[in-house]
Order: structure tokens, then C-alpha cells, then sequence
């Protein structure tokens, strides 16, 4: 008599099920056996995923750091006396070769001359967008023209440019796919009058949709007389950014999302010749080469120093170093091509599912094959009866299985908009309820207005993720087959903006 328990047969069945699906994956992914190198790593360096039982899926929203990374920077911590980097005393100038050896790796790693970029560090992209939008010499004459798939970090450089009286213009994108009109875009370009100073933004990859936007629309604008803002966070986790070949004049991007460790610290990299026309509304510690109380005046300091208000976060910024060291150890080339295999056969499962009554279980907003996309994908569900699913009640049902995704509209309105069929009358429908608008009464709202949907579920691979994050996670959306909201359950929670902070007690 066989004894052995149902839970065992079931973990053994799954296995089994597991290891054909991989089998067949690779069949059609061949190039996934070259990355192996990560399937080690996942044992080494990212151990606690499997330990904790985590699925993760949010490397768009942050990446995770390998255990060595901590144990070289805990070990310069433990072995070295280092002090503020404003000084000339032994433990400040040991903090300093640190700190402009870190800066010189970040421009050494794009492929930046020094000749021709700075790399101004700050808290995060969105911060290094902030220094943009504030000293960028924006006139009444100035045109600031970005795309739909912008981060709120970049929608929000618009105010800056109004309050200067600058025209502000947005490039719509084309649904399905939600890339960027070419021929809209280059009309749009043309009412930018060259003899001024006009700015056009848009992300190297959208941080909602996973497209990748062609880099060579920086020498388009260029032609046109406009300097470039690259927004590369959600590129440069998995792909190659070289500033030898593609010179926008400003790049954000945060450290975090590329290798998880250490928060706070991003950077702004910029061109050398828009340096002398940007106009710093004030200045800080740090920021000057002299400034008088009586005298009532003050001189910038020269290049990167005029940007880093007050002290940087030193004891950080050696962690970029080893951070960046530790993604060429298995080389970006590497991790991109992992993300391709891993979002190609998401894509093909995800959109296999069906209802018993053939209809589609999920709703994929922009591309649905790998052709120029990250591995940021974001979806709906939708139940048999074609109504959309509570994607904050499936984020719950998600937690109870250990799988960490992401949910709501990811601070990128314009893209969201595009893609979930929202008009400009149901945002203005939104928006008249007043400045208490919570993300809760806007979903009632926009559901009274028809079967729309006012966010979605974004899933995102990652330098760690293995092929068992991914089966499982079809596993679970398998799970939705012929369920309704009411066979799911009502969400417990409200999610009343972007930022949750839960109660503690």
C-alpha cells in the first residue's frame, strides 16, 4: 500500500509537469541554454526567492541585488574610515576617490566620453528629470514635446515649461502595439522653431507596455533642432545603452531597477554642450564655488557639482560600482536574451488561455510578440461573460500564493489612457469630482461609463527570474478559467492613490 502522502504525489506531479514544459520551452528557446549562468546565480546570489518561497515579477518596479554585492560593500564599510566628501582631511579624500571613481565607472559603463558627459548623481531618475525640467532654459518661444508613454516624472517637466510659457505637445501612440506614431510625431517635431530652445522626452522602453521606442528618433529630433531627454530606467536593467552611438542630451536613470542595491542613488547623465545653458533656479551646499550673505550673490560650481545639492549619499555610491561590475560578471547581453525567452513564452501562454466558451481569458495592452519589447507586460483579465476582473482582487489572490506583481496604472497616465480605451470626457469626468479624486471612486467612475478598465496587472522578468517564476505564474492564471468577479471575491482593500502604506497594527 502506497503511503506516501498526497501532498508529496501532487509536488512530484508538478515537477514532472514542470520539467516537460521547460523541456518543450527550450525546444522553441534554444538560446535560453546560454544563460545558464543565472540559473547558478539563483542558487548563489538569490537563494532567499526560493528559500521564502517568492515568485517575483516586479523587476520594472525595482531589480533585487546578489548577496555578493552586499558582502563587498558591508566589507568597505566594516574595513574603512570614510568621511563627508566636502573636505580635504584623510578620511574625506579617501571618501572623494571613491565617490569620482564610482562616477567615472557610470560613464566608462554607457560608453560616455568624459569629454562629452557628466553623470550628475541623485536621489533617483525621477529626481535627475526634476534637475532637467527645473534648469532647462525654457522661453515662451520654447516647444517641450513628449510622447503619451511617459512616466509621470517626465508629464510632470510640462509644468515647469508652462510656468515659463513654453508650448507643451504630446505625440500620441498607435493601439494595439501603443508605439509611437512616426508620421505624427515628425509634424509635431516641425512646429519646434529651431532658433530656440525646445526639449523633446520620450522613455528608451515604456515602463507599461514594454516597448522599446527606436533610439534613433534622438537623431531625428536632433535634426530638427531639439535636444533630447531620454528616460532609460526601465531600458538599461536589460539592455545595452551605448553613448558612443546615441547622444541624447540628458539620461535618467536609477540604479535600483538595475540591480536593486542600493536605493536612493540615481543619476542624471548630460552633454557637455547643453551644460552652459542650463539656469539652476537656486543653489546649495555643495552647488557653489563661493556665495556671499552681504554681497548677495553666488557662483556655481563647474560641471557635476553645480547639480548635487548638499551632500550625495557617499556611503552608497560604491555599491553602483560593484553593482555595475556585478552585471558585467554575466554581461547585459546575457540577461537580455534570458528576458526575451522568458517574455516570449509568457506572451504566447498568456494569450492562449480561453473560457470553456472560447472566449479570451487576458487582455495584453501593447506588443504581443518579442519584436522591439522589454519584458514588461501588462494585462487584464476578463471572465467568460467578458467582464473585466478585479485586477486588485487577483493582486490579493496573488500574494496568498507568494507571487509579487504590480498593479494600478503604474505612473504612466498617457499610456494607460491609450490603452484602456479611456477618452478625454472620461478623464475630465474623473478630474471635475475634485482634488479628493481617490483611485477607488475614479475605478467606479470609469466602470459606470462602460466595461473600461482604470489600471491593470503588470508582470515584469528579470536578471533572476527562472522558468519555474514563470510556469507557476501560468499556473495561476490558468486558475482564473471560467471565474467571475463574483467566484473571486470582493477586494478588501482600497488602494486610495499610488503610495500604500498599511497599518502596522
Amino acid at each position: 500500500m502506497d503511503t506516501t502522502p498526497e501532498s508529496t504525489i501532487n509536488n512530484r506531479y508538478e515537477l514532472d509537469q514542470m520539467a516537460e514544459g521547460f523541456s518543450a520551452f527550450v525546444g522553441s528557446y534554444p538560446s535560453f541554454n546560454r544563460t545558464l549562468l543565472l540559473d547558478e546565480w539563483r542558487e548563489t546570489e538569490y537563494n532567499r526567492l526560493d528559500a521564502n518561497g517568492q515568485i517575483y515579477l516586479d523587476y520594472t518596479g525595482g531589480g533585487l541585488y546578489g548577496e555578493s554585492q552586499l558582502c563587498e560593500h558591508m566589507e568597505l564599510l566594516r574595513t574603512s574610515v570614510l568621511g563627508n566628501p566636502h573636505s580635504a582631511n584623510l578620511t574625506s579624500m579617501a571618501m572623494t576617490d571613491l565617490v569620482e571613481g564610482t562616477r567615472k565607472y557610470v560613464l566608462r559603463y554607457f560608453n560616455a566620453s568624459p569629454d562629452e558627459y557628466i553623470a550628475i548623481f541623485t536621489p533617483n531618475a525621477s529626481g535627475a528629470l526634476k534637475l532637467v525640467g527645473e534648469a532647462y532654459p525654457f522661453t515662451p518661444d520654447s516647444h517641450y514635446i513628449l510622447t503619451f508613454d511617459n512616466h509621470n516624472s517626465v508629464n510632470g517637466i510640462r509644468e515647469f515649461a508652462k510656468d515659463k510659457g513654453a508650448q507643451v505637445a504630446y505625440v500620441p501612440l498607435a493601439k494595439p502595439d501603443l508605439r509611437i506614431e512616426r508620421a505624427k510625431l515628425n509634424g509635431i517635431l516641425n512646429l519646434a522653431d529651431q532658433d530656440h530652445n525646445n526639449l523633446f522626452a520620450f522613455p528608451a522602453q515604456s515602463n507599461f507596455s514594454g516597448v522599446k521606442h527606436p533610439l534613433d528618433l534622438i537623431e531625428l529630433a536632433h535634426g530638427k533642432g531639439l535636444d533630447v531627454l531620454l528616460d532609460a530606467a526601465a531600458y538599461v536593467p536589460t539592455s545595452r545603452l551605448d553613448l558612443g552611438i546615441v547622444k541624447p542630451e540628458f539620461v535618467a536613470i536609477s540604479f535600483y531597477k538595475m540591480f536593486g542595491y542600493p536605493t536612493g542613488i540615481g543619476a542624471l547623465l548630460m552633454r557637455r554642450t547643453v551644460f552652459q545653458k542650463m539656469k539652476r533656479p537656486w543653489f546649495a551646499g555643495g552647488t557653489v564655488n563661493f556665495t556671499s550673505v552681504q554681497g548677495n550673490g553666488h557662483y556655481l560650481a563647474p560641471n557635476e557639482a553645480a547639480f548635487e545639492d548638499g551632500t550625495v549619499n557617499y556611503l552608497d555610491i560604491p555599491a553602483i560600482k560593484t553593482g555595475l561590475q556585478h552585471l558585467e560578471k554575466v554581461g547585459i547581453n546575457t540577461i537580455g536574451n534570458r528576458v526575451h525567452c522568458l517574455t516570449g513564452w509568457l506572451l504566447e501562454n498568456l494569450l492562449s488561455l480561453q473560457h470553456s466558451n472560447g472566449k479570451p481569458m487576458v487582455r495584453i495592452y501593447g506588443p504581443t510578440d518579442t519584436n522591439m519589447r522589454g519584458g514588461t507586460m501588462t494585462l487584464n483579465f476578463y471572465g467568460p461573460d467578458e467582464r473585466l476582473l478585479d485586477y486588485r482582487r487577483i493582486e490579493e489572490l496573488a500574494n496568498e500564493k507568494g507571487i509579487s506583481l504590480r498593479t494600478g496604472c503604474f505612473c504612466n497616465p498617457g499610456a494607460g489612457e491609450i490603452a484602456e480605451g479611456l477618452t478625454k470626457e472620461d478623464m475630465i469626468a474623473g478630474l471635475n469630482d475634485g482634488p479628493d479624486l481617490s483611485l477607488p471612486h475614479f475605478i467606479q467612475v470609469i466602470q459606470h461609463r462602460g466595461n473600461k478598465s482604470a489600471g491593470a496587472i503588470r508582470i515584469s522578468v528579470g536578471l533572476s527570474t527562472n522558468f519555474a517564476d514563470v510556469y507557476r505564474f501560468m499556473r495561476f492564471a490558468a486558475g482564473f478559467r471560467d471565474k467571475t468577479n463574483m467566484n473571486i471575491g470582493e477586494v478588501t482593500f482600497d488602494i486610495q492613490s499610488c503610495r500604500v502604506i498599511r497599518d502596522g497594527s
